[in-house]
């Protein structure tokens, strides 16, 4: 009985205990509840921070043209969501506590309770969200497939080639063939058929992936591998060539099936010192190579090796006459074409380049070609028949001028995708133009020749319109002519030894392209060299104290990747007119003030922190490039402002700290007031971080060119790249309106290209309509973000009725959350009506965009429904977490939509439905009308939470229609 009263007391007890413990915690969510909800709303607050750290990444990693991991978007969507929808419970059941019951006597014990207990709920929520949002990426890159132009289409007529073509092919599907060879002589087109045979690879998807190199006469393992990790978009850590190997080939081996293209192989190439797998556990790597040389595919143990010859007379026939014109068969030239065309020997690039020079000429002029075609020279010409030398120094021969014969010389000096800027340097320096005096005069001068090159044949375009290229074979035609003689001697290091040539090969240079020596003589003993270019694979290579003794005619110097710590026998060089180090270590620069001809001196990539006093001697310059000086702290006063005949200045990176005007010691630093003192200079591209240290009377005005920053470089990511297709950018980090802005900048903004404006503070119109006359009638591509309190872009007035901006191309409004309207109400209006909630209104006109991207912005409307006539160029619409829109497109505008190619639309939580239609426009469509854009090939939709069909009242998006 005792065991059983013991028993039923502590059970007693234990339920008591607990329903004490049930009743303290219910009525502590009571007494609590004011504690609850603040602990809520901090941990809401710590979810916002949180939500906008990732939202800096996402947009600093798309800038970089990063993609967003699926999970980062779900968990911002997430955040997006709970920080709404909690909130608004907590505070529903917050105003409900607040009223009392029993006639407001007595608390609301039931609310409070239901209050505090959600609180509570919801901040162990988002706890739970805060972290699953410690993301330690929030972005990858794609793996960038090489860019191939598209073979001509003349490849795809030549039957041989399409045999040959069919061949290749077959090789790559084979999976026990893993290295292929194609092998011909120069200019028979084996980079083109192999570019095809990529092409097709990628587009049949039979690798994974597709990476190319090219290898060049003279392999440099180390670009051989940059080329291959840029197309992985592997960055490499390693310094060593044997430690970037290994890790590319551990990047290599994660692709089940690669495909890897070596161009251009000129001697035995070892694959594993570049990090390419080979062996029998490497089924999934092939390789495909070209050579002039069979021998040299046999030594890299091609399994097959497929020879690619000139084109057959039927074929050479018909694509000489494709470009001469089918009017030749009809014709009197007929004859004399047919002879012509078979002194090219079947060789496209011959007949290319010949057929371009004589296509719409006289008859007398292709019986001169005939003539000489007929008397092929340089018999001895190694690798091709001396006709086809023979029509190659034709073309070269006819060309129009001595200006165009010695800049293409000068082109063969500078390798493949070489920099127009570059040769505008060699150009300059060797006074190759005569009648021009300005360096924009010499720039239009070299560009006109540039393209007549190209047109001719001689050039071919680069990897951008800021490069050139030529082809190897007109290349060693071009050395071949340069070298004739001894007035002229060119020397491009070739050999496959890195030893400096003797004496006697060298002292009748007039010119010598060198890179990649180990070692050089104490003394070059060229006293007719007028051009020099060196560059060595041994970064601490140092140049002998008196190598430039006898060298006093040098007119141009080019060095890369030297050692230039001690270089006194510079000073004797007094005829020296353009001096260009890259990436070179420098001592003291002081020396370079004695060269008091020099023209051009670019100091680029270098460590040089100072810009000594002495460079204010160089009173003759008119180029300084000192681009990539990222150390460059301090410009020595005085010193700029004695360059007096300066036409351009780049100081790209450089961030100088810039002094206070009228302050000068030797401690001081330069202030920007001295660039008010160059009045030729037309070209500058600078970083001011502080708008307030311009001179209130410092003026822009002569400037042709420029890429002006503005601005705290913390505040931005200080990226030139995107900024090159335009002649003027500028960039500001505006604090105020731009009514405000100093004189200087205004003139700039007058004639800028491509404007890029953030942190605008304080300011709810940012401009004037009657600005935009002023200020933008040149811009082609505006950039607005990070505006809180930007509520229009423009102000509004009745005196002017419309508002264009007659060349912009690009627009991008971004990061202004209360935007309502591109332009402001009327003055006077009391409301907002539907017209003018839209972004776009009839008022603004844009005739020529052809990009628009709104992300982050406050509008509830994109077009009103007269603004459409400003899309009838739109190629490209990107809108991304735009929260207040419902939908992008009404009907009425589809017309207007006809060039659109890319449509992507990004976490808009609100939209329902992407275009919007009327009843009448709803009959149109169920009668059987189609919704069209002709011309789009690119569409994405993502993070649409309440999306229910594309045109929901016509195409629900689970219909089959």
């Amino acid at each position: 009985m005792e065991v059983i009263t013991g028993t039923a007391s502590n059970l007693v007890t234990g339920v008591a205990g607990y329903v004490f413990q049930k009743v303290k915690r219910n009525f502590s969510y009571v007494c609590r509840y004011r504690r609850m909800v603040s602990g809520f709303e901090k941990k809401v607050e710590m979810l916002k921070d949180k939500r906008d750290g990732v939202l800096l990444d996402l947009d600093a990693a798309e800038k970089n043209g990063e993609n967003i991991y699926p999970e980062v978007n779900s968990w911002l969507a997430k955040a997006d969501k709970m920080t709404d929808s909690e909130l608004k419970e907590v505070k529903g059941l917050e105003d409900e506590a607040k009223n009392k019951c029993f006639i407001g006597l007595c608390p609301n014990f039931k609310a409070r309770y239901q209050l505090s207990k959600k609180a509570e709920e919801g901040a162990a929520a988002v706890d739970e969200l805060l972290q699953q949002g410690g993301f330690d990426k929030v972005s990858y890159r794609d793996v960038p497939q090489p860019i191939l132009f598209v073979p001509p289409k003349d490849f795809e007529d030549f039957d041989s080639r399409r045999l040959l073509f069919n061949k290749i092919m077959e090789a790559v599907k084979d999976p026990n063939v893993n290295i292929i060879g194609v092998h011909g002589m120069p200019g028979v087109g084996k980079t083109t058929l192999v570019k095809e045979v990529v092409r097709q690879v990628k587009e049949d998807k039979l690798f994974d992936s597709v990476v190319m190199a090219v290898v060049t006469h003279t392999p440099d393992v180390q670009k051989i591998q940059d080329q291959i990790a840029d197309m992985l978009a592997l960055k490499f850590e390693e310094q060593s060539i044997t430690g970037r190997a290994s890790r590319l080939c551990q990047r290599l081996k994660k692709e089940k099936k690669i495909l890897v293209v070596l161009d251009d192989i000129w001697a035995k190439l070892d694959l594993m010192e570049v990090g390419i797998p080979l062996g029998d556990e490497d089924q999934g790597c092939t390789i495909l190579l070209t050579s002039r040389d069979l021998n040299v595919l046999l030594d890299m143990d091609a399994k097959k090796s497929f020879p690619i010859g000139v084109l057959e007379h039927e074929e050479a026939w018909h694509f000489f006459k494709k470009i001469i014109g089918d009017g030749v068969e009809s014709s009197d030239l007929l004859p004399i074409a047919t002879q012509v065309a078979k002194k090219c020997g079947g060789l496209p690039i011959a007949i290319r380049t010949l057929a371009t020079s004589l296509r719409n000429k006289p008859p007398f002029v292709w019986e001169d070609a005939l003539r000489q075609l007929s008397k092929p020279s340089s018999s001895n010409f190694k690798g091709i028949p001396a006709t086809v030398y023979s029509t190659i120094e034709w073309s070269f021969d006819r060309l129009q001028s001595e200006d165009h014969k010695q800049t293409f010389l000068l082109c063969s000096l500078m390798g493949h995708n070489a920099p127009l800027e570059l040769l505008l340097v060699f150009a300059m320096g060797l006074g190759l133009f005569h009648g021009v005096n300005t360096v924009e005069e010499t720039r239009n001068r070299l560009l006109t020749v540039v393209s007549d090159l190209k047109a001719s044949c001689l050039l071919l375009d680069g990897n951008t319109n800021k490069n050139f290229d030529m082809h190897d074979l007109i290349s060693d035609v071009a050395m071949s002519i340069a070298s004739k003689g001894n007035s002229v001697f060119v020397l491009s290091y070739k050999h496959d030894s890195n030893d400096w040539p003797d004496d006697e090969t060298v002292k009748e240079c007039d010119k010598i392209s060198c890179f990649g020596m180990s070692e050089l003589p104490d003394q070059l003993k060229c006293p007719k060299l007028t051009f020099l270019g060196m560059g060595s694979k041994d970064p601490w290579m140092k140049i002998p104290t008196n190598f430039f003794k006898e060298t006093k005619n040098l007119k141009v110097l080019y060095l890369s990747g030297m050692n230039l710590s001690s270089l006194p026998s510079i000073s004797l060089l007094g005829n020296l007119r353009a001096l260009c180090l890259t990436d070179c270590v420098l001592g003291d620069i002081a020396l370079f003030g004695e060269l008091k001809n020099l023209e051009i001196l670019a100091i680029l990539g270098s460590d040089i922190e100072m810009l000594p006093e002495e460079i204010g001697q160089l009173t003759k310059l008119k180029r300084l490039n000192l681009r990539g000086c990222s150390k460059l702290k301090r410009i020595s006063p005085g010193v700029l402002c004695k360059l007096s005949r300066l036409e351009e200045l780049y100081m790209r990176d450089s961030l100088v700290e810039w002094g206070a005007e009228g302050h000068s010691s030797k401690e001081s630093n330069s202030s920007l007031a001295e660039l008010n003192a160059l009045s030729c200079l037309t070209a500058l591209e600078i970083q001011i971080p502080n708008a307030k240290i311009i001179p209130k009377g410092f003026s822009f005005e002569k400037l042709q060119r420029y890429i002006i920053f503005i601005g705290e470089a913390s505040h931005w990511d200080w990226n030139w790249d995107w900024v090159h297709e335009y002649s003027r950018t500028l960039k500001l980090n505006l604090q105020t309106s731009i009514s405000f802005l100093n004189n200087g900048v205004k003139v700039l903004l007058k004639k800028a290209e491509n404007l890029y404006i953030d942190e605008v503070k304080g300011v709810e119109i940012l401009l004037h309509e009657s600005e935009v006359g002023n200020y933008f009638q040149q811009l082609r591509n505006l950039h607005i973000q990070n505006g809180e309190m930007v509520q229009y872009i423009l102000k509004d007035s009745d005196a002017v009725q419309k508002i264009e901006f007659l060349q912009l191309e690009s627009l991008t409004l971004k990061g202004l959350p209360n935007l309502i309207s591109f332009c402001s109400k009327k003055e006077g209006s009391t409301s907002i009506s539907a017209q003018e909630s839209a972004l776009f209104k009839q008022k603004i006109l844009f005739p020529k965009l052809e990009k628009l991207k709104l992300s982050s912005i406050g509008i509830e409307r994109i077009w009103s429904t007269q603004a459409f006539c400003s899309t009838q160029n739109l190629t490209s619409l990107i809108i991304q977490g735009c929260a207040n829109l419902n939908y992008v497109l009404s009907d009425s505008m589809l017309e207007y939509l006809q060039q659109l190619k890319c449509l992507e639309i990004n976490e808009c939580k609100c939209i329902q439905e992407i275009i919007s239609t009327d009843k009448m426009t709803q009959q149109t469509f169920k009668n059987g009308a189609l919704i069209r854009f002709p011309q789009l090939n690119f569409l994405k939709l993502k993070g649409l939470q309440k999306l229910i069909g594309f045109a929901m009242k016509i195409i629900p998006l689970n219909s089959q229609s």
